[in-house]
């Protein structure tokens, strides 16, 4: 009898052990994190990107470094796109990045956020090469970990590097409700990198010894958030879009 319960008592150690969720089991230690518990953006993790011009892709937003569009409140991220004339262009947001203070080479790369919807906005959750400014995009990388247009009901999580020419490599999630807040995360190692929602895995991107040209992504990378407005995927608002719209980030965090 007792040598029956020690079985049937590792049986079920076992059960609960491969019922934990993923990353339990590749993210061993959080090397960095926000979480935003402040009254402002900390300088030492975030700087701002800021102007209009359309950012690559037609966006119709000027990026400010104004609190009316990022700020730190409720221990929340709050980036806010606002329709109102300002530098030369129609719409206000943010875009804040890490770059040149934060960036890592594999790990977990995971944040809490509650995305907003409408025609014509672009909320994203993202990263982008380190050396960008020396070897551009798309040669430098880019892997998107929440990114959204318009009033679609699922998240696309996409990888873009330079293999002779620009390639593309994503999938979409499952249905999500976007008034919630969602955890949106990537396990990034030698051999893949892999996209969740909540836990769940719904895409996986091949990039062992470098494959179609994917060393790009052996390499650090820095985080970025950001709403646009507009842009060649969503198109332009249009009436049914509720301004003022704002993406809210609970926390980011980085394991290795």
């Amino acid at each position: 009898m007792l040598k029956s319960k020690k079985l049937l008592i590792t049986f079920i150690i076992a059960l609960l052990v491969a019922a934990m969720p993923c990353m339990n089991a590749f993210a061993s230690t959080l090397v960095w994190s926000d979480e935003f518990n402040g009254t402002s953006l900390s300088g030492s993790n975030w700087v701002y990107e800021t102007g209009g011009g359309g950012w690559g892709n037609n966006e119709l937003e000027c990026y400010t470094n104004r609190t009316q569009n990022v700020s730190v409140s409720g221990g929340y991220l709050n980036i806010t796109a606002l329709k109102e004339s300002y530098g030369g262009m129609n719409y206000t947001s943010g875009r804040i990045k890490t770059q040149g203070l934060h960036d890592w080479t594999y790990g977990t790369i995971d944040a809490r956020i509650k995305i907003p919807t409408g025609q014509g906005l672009w909320p994203a959750f993202w990263m982008l090469g380190s050396n960008i400014g020396s070897v551009g995009w798309p040669q430098c990388g880019e892997m998107d970990i929440a990114e959204h247009v318009n009033t679609n009901t699922y998240n696309n999580g996409t990888m873009h590097w330079y293999n002779n020419g620009q390639a593309d490599y994503g999938l979409t999630s499952g249905t999500l409700d976007f008034g919630q807040f969602h955890d949106y995360q990537i396990q990034w190692d030698t051999n893949a990198i892999k996209w969740y929602v909540d836990g769940t895995l719904y895409c996986t991107g091949n990039i062992q010894n470098n494959i179609n040209g994917t060393d790009a992504f052996h390499k650090p990378f820095f985080i970025l958030f950001n709403l646009a407005v507009g842009g060649n995927w969503p198109g332009a608002p249009n009436g049914s879009t509720v301004f003022p719209a704002t993406m809210q980030v609970d926390y980011v965090r980085v394991y290795q």
